[in-house]
């Protein structure tokens, strides 16, 4: 009897030692990451990939033909507006001008003398000393010599005029390209370019959107100052500006309609020919509900997300979505402030599953699901 006694002890404390066994077949929790909805203002934006185009730009020729004696910059300088770039040999046309400036000092003493004379005439027409005639063939030579120093002028106002040109200077502040006529040469009038600068500052940037806003847009561009903003793809930091025009007719190879946006470019970041992210801001949601863009799952019924439960589950949640931005989407229906998704590890998790939340758990988790996370 002692020995039954002892045997069914010894039993009684091994079971009461060993764990009990792990129901078979249960996965373990799923590791996953997680965050809550909430509420946030967002902008409404349409974004799009844009080119910038230089404010103006001019290609520099010369009006006048003539040596090309020198070039007063480097190529690729930032020029100021009426800053000289080129001269011609202005010789030839300090000598034009003083042979016109001779003519017409010639010509005005030729019609003083012949307008004293025909004051004369008119008198002694008058007195009637000399006929009719006389008179008028002096009055008429008198205004022959008249149109003489008027065209005498007008020969002196072109010859200092043609002077002018033989100094090239930059019509806008800009950046200068490639000088493609090196002094030396000689120029012609009107033929060759020089060199072409682009103004910079301020600066447009071009990018379509879709045809079903061009509506919106041209009602908000009518209302005032419609923020447009640009980075280029390696540079995170947008530009500021505003939108300055809406194309009058829609791309039908497309379906776009073009805009432009013009920015001040103080610091020059936006170079004319290159490519940038660009979006105009049509209005701001607030009071939206937004959770992180990767919470987001697609499925056959459209779009869904994963609910943790205080329970340490998650439940799956057909949504109604907006808008994205800065990695956030915009719930329109299926969840409420302080809900808790999953953002990370979604794949393999289903309805009723168990989960393990990495990292700090939201304060809206509460109970099993602090578990979990634990």
């Amino acid at each position: 009897m002692r020995t039954f006694t002892f045997f069914l002890g010894g039993a009684a404390a091994l079971a009461g030692c060993r764990q009990p066994a792990a129901r078979p077949g249960a996965p373990p929790p799923a590791p996953v990451r997680v965050a809550p909805v909430q509420v946030a203002s967002v902008p409404q934006q349409l974004q799009a990939i844009g080119i910038v185009q230089a404010y103006s730009t001019a290609a520099i020729k010369a009006l006048v033909s003539g040596e090309l004696v020198r070039a007063d910059f480097h190529q690729g300088d930032y020029v100021r507006r009426g800053q000289p770039l080129f001269n011609i040999d202005p010789r030839p046309f300090q000598a034009s001008l003083a042979q016109a400036e001779a003519d017409l000092a010639k010509d005005e003493a030729n019609y003083a003398a012949q307008e004293a004379d025909a004051r004369r005439y008119a008198e002694l027409a008058r007195q009637g000393v000399i006929s009719r005639e006389q008179n008028e063939q002096m009055q008429a030579s008198a205004r022959a010599l008249a149109a003489s120093v008027a065209a005498d002028q007008a020969a002196v106002r072109s010859s200092r005029l043609n002077l002018s040109y033989c100094s090239i200077a930059s019509p806008f502040a800009g950046r200068t390209g490639e000088v493609l006529v090196k002094p030396g040469n000689v120029v012609e009038a009107n033929s060759s370019v020089l060199v072409t600068i682009n103004q910079v500052e301020p600066i447009y940037v071009s990018f379509a959107v879709p045809q079903q806003y061009q509506g919106r847009l041209r009602a908000l561009a009518r209302g005032g100052r419609l923020p447009v903003r640009a980075w280029p793809q390696n540079d995170p930091r947008p530009s500021l500006g505003r939108l300055t025009f809406v194309d009058n007719a829609v791309d039908n190879t497309t379906g776009t309609i073009r805009l432009m946006g013009a920015f001040a470019n103080t610091g020059r970041r936006l170079w004319p020919g290159e490519y940038v992210n660009a979006s105009v801001t049509l209005a701001v949601a607030s009071h939206a509900l937004v959770v992180p863009a990767s919470a987001v799952l697609n499925g056959q019924n459209g779009p869904y997300v994963y609910v943790a439960t205080p329970q340490g589950t998650v439940m799956n949640r057909d949504v109604s979505t907006g808008i994205t931005h800065a990695g956030l989407t915009v719930i329109e229906r299926g969840v409420r402030p302080g809900e808790v998704v999953v953002t990370d590890g979604q794949i393999g998790l289903y309805p009723g599953a168990k989960i393990h939340i990495s990292g700090a758990a939201p304060r809206a988790l509460s109970g099993a699901a602090h578990a979990a996370a634990r």
